[in-house]
């Protein structure tokens, strides 16, 4: 073995000290400030499903109209109570004090509504005003708390509507600071411990890692307080992973070429040069796939994925600098120390380009194996992933309802259905329509006739309730009076010569069955007459929402796929490699879909999965996944052009092995810490990409894109001249369907050494 070489140009004793010192210090100034932004995250963020529309949407245009006729910032709670037999007038009068306290409660806006009967008399609703603009799931929790203490014996109470949805969906993120990010720390502490046998080194990464989400999330708390981006619990769950889990990814990475640096006896600095100049392009490259991803839900309408691709691209960029400058600083720091007590003290063992030698190590054996069964292995985990893929057909991508996005128990879920039970299933939650002035006759026609719609109501002025029944007569719009006979009728709320209606849906808000009325809606008033009627929302949100999802989908994947094989082919220099591997991504993709699938109908039961589920999953798995892919064929690169293609691919697969397992553990770990928060779109997410990174680790790019190389040669780098045409060839240990041109076969190899043996003797 030669003789260890230093960097060229090495700096003096004092810059070698000082700057290491200098990037550590800034790191943990930078982590000391942005640490205690994790308790600060609910100030900036927010889970109003409303505001994720997109700007042209008919919610959202209805939705910014509502403070003209309803108020600022109301969200309405529902009350419902239920007694096993009619009520008695005695539990009546104790419903109205019931509804005096609940009017007491901080946050409550306006008044209460008294308790109203149903038919069959054995249930009441009470319609509770909350201002949304403050603590809405604090207020439900006094709310409910208030119920719990008042209601009378013998009735049963539920707080539910879209402020105890929201309430709910709140309360499901709230584990996001403290027990995601512990679980997730934990997951990837042990697993470095098994990997590296030594307590120092993953102490060094997981710095490494927590560092940059400090300062990547003081980056977007900051953002999000302009209000140049969009956060919510569903956004800050994955830059908390991404971050996690792609800054792990890339300190192994820059940890196993430091470490190879050592074991040569290269001094800390030296390892570290060695180390940053072999890591530095292939994270650079990773990490600006992973971005380039990101970047494209910009191309979303809907505002909650535009927000996350900027939000988790800080996050990508921080995991980055901080795996190439804080990292490299703290391994200068600690020097051989780091890997106490097993300090490398000679280099891995090298597969042997004839293949004869005896081999030590899974990933050499895997690579002779590999070479001599090039062919099989890649027809047969082909197919293998292809069936996986037929799985996708059993993919429910449509949208769930609201009231399960929550897992396990929820109030607001349980009460919902009581309410259904009673009165009609959209009370508390009705559709708006906002009409011109001079059509609403035509619109109170339309809604009158339309399959669906319980009851109608428009919103009037000088009203405790906001709100009084309306119908047509003689084609003429009637308000019915509020209060004793005589009283007159309250006028309706004009606003910029638009009336607004308050619409009752015979089905629950975020049924099926709701949201087919509310497009039928839409479309009987463009047929009626109606103007530019437009029909708003919790249901008008759902629809909206997935209508945008799908759309979203279409459009982002081939310009991901686009963007990714752009990268690629220049990282690479080829055109045919960049496509086999964006080929084995997208085919691990299908087969993750597939199974999860399955696993979702089959073993967890979920009601369906938002048509976001498949978007967010391929950007993640792609991305992602082909990081590893980089990860192996730089280095395959790298060694090709020394020593031809084949030995190139062993080499790089024995020298990759290790730390691209060690990785792919790691990111489906700190994906799979996503399940512990019951959000139902979470808990997809995570299995999703937990499961495809595994599949990707351990199949696409151990077993399917080595052989798949293998058995191509050379030819694999068309057209680069350097490596297809004119690249060496000393390795051979040709797989069957060798190119023609290939030099060194098999037969050839297994002499090699005979004859060597001939000229010593």
């Amino acid at each position: 073995m030669s003789a260890p070489r230093t960097a060229p140009s090495r700096p003096p004793r004092w810059l070698r000290v000082l700057l290491p010192a200098a990037l550590i210090l800034i790191w943990v100034a930078g982590g000391a400030v942005g640490g205690p932004y994790f308790g600060k995250v609910d100030e900036v963020a927010t889970n109003d499903q409303s505001t994720f529309l997109p700007q042209s949407a008919d919610a959202t245009q209805v939705n910014e109209r509502l403070p003209d006729f309803l108020g600022e910032g109301s969200i309405p709670a529902v009350v419902v109570v239920e007694g096993g037999t009619a009520l008695t007038e005695e539990q009546l009068t104790d419903l109205q004090a019931l509804a005096d306290d609940l009017a007491a409660v901080e946050g409550v806006l306006d008044e209460v509504s008294p308790p109203i009967v149903s038919e069959d008399g054995q249930a009441v609703q009470i319609f509770v005003p909350i201002d949304g603009s403050g603590e809405v799931r604090e207020t439900v929790v006094e709310l409910r708390d208030v119920v719990a203490a008042d209601v009378p014996e013998g009735l049963e109470a539920w707080v539910t509507g879209p402020a105890g949805f929201t309430a709910d969906l709140a309360e499901g993120f709230l584990g996001i600071d403290g027990l995601l990010l512990l679980v997730a720390l934990g997951a990837v502490f042990v697993i470095l411990v098994i990997v590296y046998r030594s307590p120092l080194l993953p102490i060094l990464v997981l710095m490494t890692s927590l560092f940059a989400l400090c300062v990547a999330l003081l980056t977007v708390w900051w953002l999000t307080k302009a209000e140049i981006v969009v956060l919510n619990g569903q956004v800050q769950g994955i830059l908390f992973i991404l971050v996690i889990g792609a800054a792990t990814d890339y300190a192994l990475l820059y940890v196993a070429r430091f470490r190879e640096a050592i074991a040569e006896g290269r001094a800390r600095w030296d390892a570290m040069w060695r180390a940053w100049r072999g890591a530095w392009e292939p994270i650079l490259a990773s990490g600006g796939t992973v971005i380039a991803g990101l970047l494209c839900l910009l191309l979303s309408d809907l505002a909650s994925n535009r927000a996350l691709g900027p939000i988790a691209s800080i996050g990508i960029v921080f995991s980055m600098l901080s795996a190439l400058t804080f990292l490299p600083a703290l391994l200068v720091a600690f020097g051989k120390a780091a890997f106490w007590p097993f300090i490398p003290k000679r280099p891995a063992a090298e597969l042997a380009d004839d293949l004869t030698g005896p081999v030590t190590g899974v990933w050499a054996r895997l690579a002779r194996f590999l070479t001599r069964r090039a062919r099989p292995v890649w027809i047969v985990s082909t197919v293998v992933l292809l069936v996986g893929c037929v799985g996708v057909t059993q993919l429910q991508a449509e949208g769930v309802p609201t009231s399960e996005f929550v897992l396990g128990y929820s109030e607001s879920r349980d009460g919902q259905q009581v309410l259904a039970d009673h009165f009609a299933a959209g009370s508390g939650s009705p559709a708006y329509v906002l009409a011109g002035e001079g059509k609403a006759s035509h619109v109170l026609a339309a809604l009158e006739d339309a399959d669906g719609v319980d009851s109608v109501s428009i919103v009037v002025e000088d009203s405790a309730t906001g709100q009084a029944p309306v119908a047509l007569e003689d084609g003429e719009l009637a308000v019915t009076a509020l209060g004793p006979p005589g009283t007159p009728a309250p006028e309706p709320t004009v606003s910029a010569g638009e009336v607004l209606f308050a619409v009752t849906l015979s089905d629950a808000a975020d049924s099926d069955a709701a949201e087919q009325t509310v497009r039928e809606l839409r479309i009987t008033l463009a047929d009626r007459g109606a103007g530019a009627a437009l029909v708003g929302g919790e249901t008008a949100i759902d629809v909206d929402t997935n209508d945008t999802s799908i759309r979203d989908r279409t459009v982002i994947i081939p310009v991901i796929l686009l963007v990714v094989l752009v990268i690629l082919m220049l990282l690479l220099r080829a055109i045919l490699a960049p496509l086999l591997l964006i080929l084995s991504t997208v085919l691990s993709f299908g087969t993750a879909l597939g199974v999860s699938a399955l696993v979702f109908t089959s073993v967890f039961a979920f009601p369906g999965a938002d048509p976001a589920v498949p978007l967010y999953g391929f950007v993640f798995l792609v991305a992602l996944g082909i990081d590893y892919n980089i990860f192996l064929m730089s280095r395959v690169r790298e060694e090709s052009l020394t020593h031809g293609t084949r030995a190139g691919i062993r080499r790089g697969l024995v020298s990759t092995g290790g730390v691209i397992t060690s990785a792919g553990l790691v990111l489906a770990a700190t994906f799979a810490a996503l399940g512990v928060i019951p959000i139902l779109f979470l808990s997809q997410i995570a299995f999703i990409v937990a499961f495809g990174v595994l599949l990707d680790t351990f199949i696409v790019r151990s077993l399917l894109v080595p052989a798949l190389g293998l058995d191509i040669g050379r030819a694999i780098w068309w057209p680069s001249k350097r490596l297809w045409r004119e690249g060496p060839e000393t390795g051979g240990g040709a797989a069957a369907g060798s190119a023609p041109h290939d030099t060194n076969s098999g037969s050839e190899l297994a002499a090699a050494p005979t004859r060597r043996s001939l000229r010593r003797r």
